[in-house]
């Protein structure tokens, strides 16, 4: 299982919010580039881009720093936020991408997503699958959608999608651990799925609990911002 570290963009700085809440902002770092080398230098190679910015006007605005990172760093980068339209993904792949999460746009136009898994391959496109009472949430999770998690997930995998993120935004930056019944419930109806966790995951015994479950991956954010996962810890999982 593959432990990826995240980096929320607002204005160009490494931020977490709590909950997805803009108004819960807490910087980390001016500097995300000097994040993403500090990850890189402990062993770590999937990186977990978030521009917040993008997700809250719909088009990605911070992808100076996704291009910044990927010229300076050797890190495996997944980006999402704000990735709406053919300009926007044609971007991020063009700024050192590797793969694009697909959040809100698969919820209001999936023919869209469905176009780019045939243009770019189902490999490069992540489904992002953000859950809030069994829904999915959109545009910066300021809504909450009538799409229902399971049929989502559903609806792409038949689509030839392999790798989901599912948020559960209720455990997002609160550090109060993850939901390890949901992810097992998504993983008993779809085994093949690569999944990745993600929201509230706060401590290293929590990832081997995740591990149990065939989990392809966790993102971690605030518990290595706020020390409660060092990246020490982190680079003796890899050994």
């Amino acid at each position: 299982m593959k432990i990826i570290p995240a980096i929320d963009i607002i204005e160009g700085k490494c931020v977490r919010l709590s909950q997805g809440d803009y108004t819960k902002q807490k910087t980390y770092n001016e500097n995300p580039l000097e994040v993403a080398k500090s990850l890189q230098d402990h062993g770590i190679e999937q990186l977990h881009l978030v521009d917040l910015d993008g997700a809250k006007s719909a088009k990605v605005v911070n992808w100076k720093v996704l291009e910044s990172i990927a010229n300076n760093t050797s890190l495996k980068i997944d980006f999402g936020g704000g990735v709406k339209s053919d300009e926007d993904i044609k971007k991020v792949f063009e700024s050192g991408a590797n793969q694009v999460t697909a959040g809100s746009i698969a919820v209001k136009s999936p023919t869209k997503v469905h176009e780019w898994i045939t243009e770019y391959g189902a490999e490069r496109i992540i489904l992002g699958a953000d859950v809030r009472n069994n829904k999915i949430a959109i545009n910066g999770w300021k809504e909450e959608s009538e799409v229902e998690l399971f049929p989502f997930i559903e609806r792409f995998t038949k689509q030839g999608i392999e790798h989901v993120i599912c948020t559960d935004i209720s455990k997002d930056g609160m550090m109060e651990g993850s939901s390890v019944a949901l992810y097992q419930e998504i993983m008993s109806r779809f085994p093949k799925l690569k999944l990745i966790a993600s929201g509230g995951v706060s401590s290293m015994h929590e990832i081997q609990k995740l591990q149990e479950f065939n989990l392809h991956g966790a993102i971690i954010g605030k518990a290595i911002y706020e020390g409660q996962i060092s990246l020490n810890e982190i680079a003796d999982f890899y050994k």
